[in-house]
């Protein structure tokens, strides 16, 4: 799904190149590479490539994940909802809520050095959350008083807008369970049950989320008014 919408938007690029929408494009294609490295672990086994990585810090993907997605994804909305709102008052708030998110991420990760490589943080999916939220707020008040709510659904801006407030309301309660995907040496403690609920939440928000960037990366056309230099 994730490499679907980043071809999809590949092939729709000279649609959207002169508007906000091209680092939208950008991000569906790093967001698909990065993943796909995430699958290094499987590499890092007696007689793999990576064998040489037991043992090490680096064993486990966790570190990986929280730099692109946890902050690296918040960010990048951040940066996108600030190009694409029009209020000064919202581009200001979302703007300074990024600066600090990024700082408190780098403090908090400095803090847990030893957790940054064999855990998540949930403080940083709940933050993370509040600003993804935040910046979807903004943008449907301002469609709410502005001539766009008449072609609303023509704006790919909306859907971004609609599914990102969506799956971050899905997927973020799962951060506080995660004592339950974690396996326990000491009580060799797997709540399974959990581990494959989390597993399909995962899969069926993630076919909803690519899907619908899939379908309005196609059905959208870019809006006059959204051109960039």
């Amino acid at each position: 799904m994730e490499f679907l919408a980043a071809v999809t938007g590949i092939f729709c690029y000279k649609k959207y190149k002169e508007t906000a929408a091209k680092y939208f494009i950008y991000f569906l294609i790093i967001i698909a590479i990065s993943d796909s490295l995430n699958y290094y672990t499987f590499y890092v086994r007696p007689n793999k490539a990576l064998s040489f990585l037991i043992g090490t810090k680096f064993e486990k993907n966790h570190w990986w994940s929280t730099l692109y997605w946890d902050i690296g994804t918040i960010l990048f909305y951040v940066f996108y909802f600030f190009k694409v709102l029009k209020k000064h008052l919202f581009k200001s708030i979302i703007k300074y809520s990024g600066f600090t998110f990024l700082m408190f991420s780098l403090v908090y990760i400095a803090l847990n050095w030893d957790l940054f490589f064999v855990q998540f943080f949930t403080v940083l999916d709940v933050l993370g959350a509040i600003i993804i939220i935040m910046c979807s707020v903004f943008y449907f008040i301002e469609i709410l008083i502005s001539d766009k709510i008449l072609e609303f659904y023509n704006s790919i801006n909306f859907y971004i807008s609609v599914t990102i407030f969506i799956w971050w309301l899905i997927i973020t309660p799962l951060s506080f369970y995660n004592v339950y995907f974690t396996y326990n040496i000491e009580t060799s403690f797997l709540d399974m049950d959990f581990v494959l609920l989390r597993k399909q939440i995962f899969l069926y928000s993630n076919i909803f989320m690519y899907l619908t960037f899939t379908f309005a990366l196609i059905w959208c056309q870019p809006e006059s008014e959204e051109k960039i230099c």
